[in-house]
């Protein structure tokens, strides 16, 4: 037999051992699943007896069998697994290391990954790309960037992967300058290395960074798919730009045909809500062909950020009755929160108490937060009062603010300054409680008060972060920052707001002693 037909035989062989292998694991795990009684060590052992069942068993079959457990989510058995190749003196290969490290990441179990890649790097397969991708994406999931750096170092030649990986992990670590030039470097980027950089940047605020990178994908030929969408779409919706969402669905329907699956749809009705298009929000939740819990979330949060409180209160009322799904605690606070804002106070409580009562568990202290809020803004302030002392827990910051808040509204000084001490002794340097306390004092007319707070303030060194507003005129998405000088268009700007200054104190003598000096 010549070199060329053993190497054919051979070839055979180790396919007819994967085959094997792989066929008898998953039968095995069938047996099991269809079995319940069975405890975990029951099926650690049966998995033991699965391995020790393979004929003429060698790394390559053994591997197999790892990686089919693996395929099934049986982690704990892949890596019990893993333990008997030593046992029977079989030596694990660069594919058995990366496919239990990727198991110990499932678990996310950053012990014992770092004692399989010391096992690796002992049996020097560590360099090994395929070992080196595994180590770094774990070390990014469940452990520091400077280990992952450092695997990332060792990697002889490195891939694509193993550089995706990485500009993840910087990406995560908010280091945005040296992920940009991680992926610059990049000779040949795939549409997960770009969906890796969109992704990061958009979960790090970094959002219009993260639509520049689409638009950049697209320029340069390379075809999104459905994992691109839903990260560049989110991008927008935090900006938010009408405009470019359009584009972004338009786009999403070019590359992936008119039924998107439900986490682009997820991804649309969140955008079209924050763009105060609720009309397309609907649409797109309505075509929808399957929907999940966050579909339902988010068309309620969408009607509640728009204050159409009924429509959130109706949609709700469809999840109870139409649907299979089970309303989480996400649906609850968007629900709460658009009774709160809605002026629907009573049903609020009415909701709230029922899911105190029918699944305690599922409330959380936002909750309670937000019936505070509710009760505060619409001047119920005993009550408001009376839920913070009796709460089952101590109230946090949050508490104290809100009815804060409330008291600004409807100008109940007295408890106002309860709330802010209460705020001051839990976080004595929180601006924003100053300020609140500030603005309630001016609108009572209390001025010494408020220059009290401002000298406070200003001793302490407390600075207020500039407020930030945009809108999006002629395609173009225009910013406002506080006191900005510096806007191509400020004399056109201040020119308008002294014309509105000059309406206005017709109507309050306080805004007519504001001086030009202020405006400028």
């Amino acid at each position: 037999m010549n070199l060329s037909c053993r190497r054919g035989v051979s070839r055979i062989i180790v396919r007819s051992f994967n085959v094997f292998a792989n066929s008898h694991v998953v039968q095995s795990w069938n047996f099991l699943s269809e079995n319940p009684e069975f405890e975990e060590s029951d099926r650690i052992r049966h998995a033991h007896q699965v391995f020790d069942e393979i004929p003429e068993m060698d790394v390559v079959s053994a591997t197999a069998a790892i990686g089919s457990f693996m395929k099934q989510n049986r982690h704990e058995e892949a890596i019990c697994l893993f333990k008997r190749f030593f046992h029977l003196g079989i030596r694990p290969n660069e594919f058995t290391f990366g496919t239990v490290i990727g198991s110990s990441t499932l678990l996310r179990d950053a012990k014992l990954s770092r004692q399989l890649h010391a096992c690796a790097l002992k049996m020097g397969m560590s360099s090994n790309v395929f070992v080196g991708s595994s180590v770094l994406n774990c070390y990014v999931k469940l452990a520091s960037l400077e280990e992952a750096r450092k695997a990332f170092q060792d990697t002889h030649e490195p891939n694509v992967v193993s550089r995706t990986n990485l500009i993840s992990g910087y990406l995560k670590d908010n280091n945005f300058e040296e992920a940009l030039l991680l992926f610059g470097e990049l000779a040949e980027k795939n549409v997960v290395s770009w969906n890796a950089m969109i992704g990061g940047c958009s979960q790090t605020g970094r959002n219009e960074e993260a639509v520049n990178l689409f638009v950049e994908m697209l320029r340069e030929g390379m075809v999104p798919n459905e994992s691109t969408f839903p990260c560049a779409i989110t991008a927008v919706s935090n900006i938010p730009s009408h405009g470019t969402g359009k584009s972004f669905h338009a786009c999403a329907i070019k590359f992936l045909g008119q039924r998107l699956n439900v986490f682009v749809g997820n991804s649309l009705i969140s955008l079209y809500a924050r763009c105060g298009n609720m009309e397309d929000s609907l649409l797109v939740f309505t075509k929808l062909q399957e929907r999940n819990v966050v579909s339902w979330n988010s068309i309620i949060w969408g009607y509640a950020h728009n204050g159409r409180g009924s429509e959130a209160v109706a949609i709700f009322e469809r999840v109870n009755k139409q649907s299979n799904l089970k309303p989480n605690r996400v649906t609850l606070l968007g629900l709460l929160f658009a009774c709160n804002h809605s002026g629907l106070v009573d049903k609020g409580c009415f909701y709230f108490k029922k899911a105190v009562k029918d699944d305690p568990n599922s409330v959380k202290p936002e909750h309670y937060a937000c019936l505070v809020d509710m009760l505060s803004r619409s001047g119920r302030f005993k009550e408001a009062e009376e839920f913070i002392h009796n709460l089952p827990f101590d109230p946090g910051i949050g508490f104290w603010k809100a009815l804060l808040g409330g008291c600004q509204i409807h100008s109940n000084n007295p408890l106002s300054e309860l709330a802010a001490s209460k705020i001051i002794e839990l976080d004595p340097r929180d601006v924003s409680s100053f300020l609140m306390l500030s603005n309630a004092h001016s609108v009572a007319g209390r001025w010494h008060k408020v220059s009290d707070i401002r000298r406070e303030m200003k001793e302490k060194g407390m600075v207020r972060v500039p407020g930030c507003s945009w809108i999006e005129l002629r395609g173009k998405v225009r910013v406002f920052v506080t006191a900005d000088k510096n806007k191509e268009l400020k004399g056109e700007i201040y020119g308008v707001l002294k014309v509105l200054v000059e309406h206005l104190s017709e109507f309050d003598p306080f805004i007519s002693a504001i001086d030009d000096d202020f405006l400028y």
